[in-house]
């Protein structure tokens, strides 16, 4: 049913959630997970990993204001984190379109996490992808003033 980039790309994403968890568990950066490496992993879990700790800003302020009834320090860890990794995605400067991510996404919970997980994950990351996707069209304040 799905092609072999496809298992390999589910494959990457599988290694950047676990290199962000353990970043997480550590309590360190995920560049020094990625540094302490033995083997240095896929270019594509490179890219991954990096797109997520660069973008986690911005993404867990939307997922927060997503889901205000779930604080980030209440929520499942793997939950925030597998929404973390999928918003670096879509934030990237080429994502997959947002029903990939929104399936890799749910999949992961499905197989990481508790099985109320990917309706919940689903649901955060189906609510802030627009917003998303709004945000990036919409002119930014500080190149419409004169400075």
């Amino acid at each position: 049913m799905t092609s072999g980039g496809t298992d390999a790309r589910h494959l990457s994403r599988e290694r950047a959630l676990e290199i962000l968890y353990e970043a997480e568990m550590k309590e360190v950066s995920a560049g020094a997970v990625l540094d302490s490496l033995s083997v240095a992993p896929d270019p594509f879990v490179v890219t991954l990993v990096e797109a997520a700790a660069r973008t986690r800003p911005r993404a867990e302020s939307v997922i927060a204001s997503a889901a205000p009834e779930w604080p980030l320090d209440r929520m499942a860890i793997l939950d925030r984190l597998v929404m973390v990794l999928a918003i670096g995605e879509v934030l990237s400067a080429e994502p997959p379109p947002d029903a990939v991510v929104l399936d890799e996404a749910v999949e992961l919970a499905k197989t990481y996490s508790t099985d109320a997980s990917p309706r919940f994950v689903n649901g955060v990351l189906a609510a802030v992808l627009p917003l998303l996707h709004a945000e990036d069209q919409a002119p930014q304040a500080d190149d419409t003033q004169d400075g």
